[in-house]
């Protein structure tokens, strides 16, 4: 008997497949899979479906959806703990060549649904093999991009997996979704652009964002414009990019005041500090250092700070203040 726990998708999806090929191995998958959700049979159901036999599969594995829904609801009937008290006896004598797998994906790790994600481990405990499912992190959604390509031969650089990464929020599933539409689109001819991805992936206009950073952090002033008006006209929620920016200059002027220089130095210091950050981003505030002294990076923080609410007055012209930032921070005085 298995646990699953968590939301993330892809992970499950790879560890579901890889159980039902090794517990029913040449079998045939439609006779001895078998779905159940908690949501609509009962956990004392779903046992006494364990414990039967059928003829046409002598291998089985059951998987149950929603395992969450087992768990009572306000003040604890006699029919919860008898069904408790169900799992517990199943669990001492296991019906043999029948694997069962109780799924629950509906809570997260942490914020609000922490409480409530504990309660259901604690209520599944006596199972001993528990998988837990947690998002990815940006590091190992880069491994899992990488990985990706590789096997289908898509040749895809790391700033563009960076993109890729940041526009999906890291977010495995939606990295290899994407990976398998960018390798349909592209083919092995070439390698994957910046442009590529905006026009496929969901969301990568915040990409521009980055781009926005990223020249901004160089001095480069055309580009910084270029990516401005791109923004400008998508829409883009302006306080977002700023927020991104200050984020990055507050990282470089962190950098120049412990006298850091090289991505490498500076991803092992945050690092070392219990702060996230991964190889491009360092890389991002490595070129920041070398573009703006300290005395520019704290001018710029203050513009940004003034920006940020000249976005928030009732009469601003967006256009006008961003273009008036953007001069700023790249007329390199």
């Amino acid at each position: 008997m298995y646990f699953f726990l968590g939301p993330e998708i892809w992970s499950r999806d790879q560890c579901r497949r890889a159980l039902i090929a090794r517990a029913l191995g040449d079998a045939d998958p439609e006779q001895g899979l078998t779905r159940h959700d908690l949501d609509s049979a009962s956990l004392t159901e779903i046992l006494d479906d364990a414990r039967s036999f059928s003829l046409f599969a002598p291998r089985r594995v059951i998987w149950v959806a929603s395992a969450e829904s087992a768990l009572p609801r306000g003040r604890a009937t006699s029919e919860d703990a008898t069904a408790a008290n169900g799992l517990t006896d199943y669990l001492k004598n296991p019906s043999s060549g029948t694997v069962l797998v109780f799924d629950a994906a509906r809570y997260e790790f942490d914020g609000d649904d922490k409480t409530k994600l504990e309660r259901v481990a604690k209520f599944y405990g006596a199972i001993r093999d528990q998988v837990e499912f947690r998002p990815f992190t940006p590091e190992s959604a880069r491994r899992v991009a990488q990985d990706l390509a590789r096997e289908r031969n898509l040749r895809l650089g790391a700033t563009q997996i960076g993109l890729l990464v940041e526009a999906l929020g890291a977010d495995a599933g939606r990295v290899a979704s994407e990976i398998e539409k960018l390798a349909l689109y592209v083919g092995t001819e070439r390698a994957v652009t910046a442009e590529d991805i905006a026009a496929l992936v969901p969301n990568a206009q915040s990409t521009t964002i980055f781009a926005l950073v990223n020249a901004l952090g160089r001095g480069d002033r055309k580009r910084s414009l270029d990516s401005l008006d791109t923004l400008l006209r998508e829409g883009e929620y302006l306080p977002l990019a700023l927020s991104f920016l200050a984020t990055q200059f507050r990282m470089a002027l962190v950098a120049h005041e412990a006298g850091l220089r090289t991505a490498q130095q500076i991803l092992t210091w945050f690092s070392g500090q219990g702060l996230r950050m991964w190889r491009e981003r360092a890389e991002q505030v490595a070129a920041t250092v070398s573009a703006f002294s300290k005395p520019r990076l704290e001018r710029a923080l203050a513009r940004l700070f003034e920006a940020d609410r000249a976005l928030r007055d009732a009469r601003p012209d967006d256009r006008v203040v961003m273009e008036e930032l953007v001069l700023s921070l790249t007329s390199g005085k």
